[in-house]
């Protein structure tokens, strides 16, 4: 299931994908990435996230679809996971007790892309291993640099043309691009304070999906998964978007406290 937005004077769609999916990259080393999560619901995985604290997970806000999800079919945090399709012992399922979307996102807000991050407070906390750790967010706002190369890893589709998804956790390196170069792909639904993009290289991507997964720059991660072109995650002409952690740093002290690391 993907959720499209038709950017009107654009002219093109974006797809925030409730699916995940890694293009040209391979299988992750087991469990080498041991804050990742997977947001399951009726244990299908839907969006990827990061553990920030034992009883917090960050990821995007459109992750939650008010539509999808009854009062009764709440998603689900699964951690410590490399193949999402068996019941491994490492794995931790933890039940989600508060959606916390940040208060300028607005799903049906076509034009302001830039406030999709949201909250998960678990029901549980998480017991920390060698499987199951938190990943430290970034210290402060700052300008991040072009061509740097980061990666990102998912449980989903490999080839943009093939629905059939991967079971085990895929990861691909990426480069970041020039903040300007984003803007004048995306006009104004490129916030250069907010948001950061890929260079689109046609090879390597995020796909209509891995929503909510952390995007690692030299072992600090920079951003999540926001936004890519719909039906064709590796286009040459639309860098991918990702939400810049470190913007909201204040906004995430506030809900959880100054203490991450708990």
């Amino acid at each position: 299931m993907c959720l499209y937005i038709f950017v009107l004077h654009l002219g093109i769609s974006v797809a925030v994908g409730m699916e995940s999916g890694i293009t040209g990259g391979k299988v992750a080393k087991p469990y080498s990435r041991p804050y990742m999560a997977s947001l399951q619901h009726n244990r299908h995985h839907t969006c990827g996230g990061m553990l920030i604290r034992r009883d917090y997970v960050l990821t995007s806000a459109h992750c939650l679809n008010r539509s999808t999800f009854s009062s009764r079919n709440h998603l689900v945090v699964v951690l410590g996971a490399h193949n999402i399709s068996k019941q491994e012992n490492s794995q931790q399922i933890i039940q989600v007790a508060k959606y916390i979307q940040h208060p300028m996102y607005d799903q049906n807000n076509k034009k302001d892309l830039s406030h999709d991050i949201m909250l998960l407070k678990l029901k549980t906390k998480a017991k920390l291993n060698k499987f199951v750790k938190v990943m430290p967010l970034p210290k402060k706002n700052g300008k991040i640099p072009a061509n740097v190369k980061c990666s990102i890893a998912g449980w989903g589709l490999k080839n943009p043309k093939d629905d059939r998804a991967s079971s085990v956790l895929q990861e691909v390196t990426l480069k970041l691009q020039f903040s300007f170069e984003c803007k004048n792909k995306w006009k104004d639904y490129f916030n250069s304070e907010r948001m950061i993009c890929s260079v689109s290289d046609g090879k390597h991507a995020f796909c209509q999906g891995d929503s909510g997964s952390p995007l690692i720059c030299n072992t600090t991660p920079l951003a999540i998964a926001a936004y890519t072109f719909a039906n064709d995650c590796t286009s040459r002409k639309y860098p991918e978007l990702y939400i810049k952690i470190s913007y909201f740093l204040p906004w995430i002290k506030k809900k959880i406290g100054k203490k991450f690391n708990i």
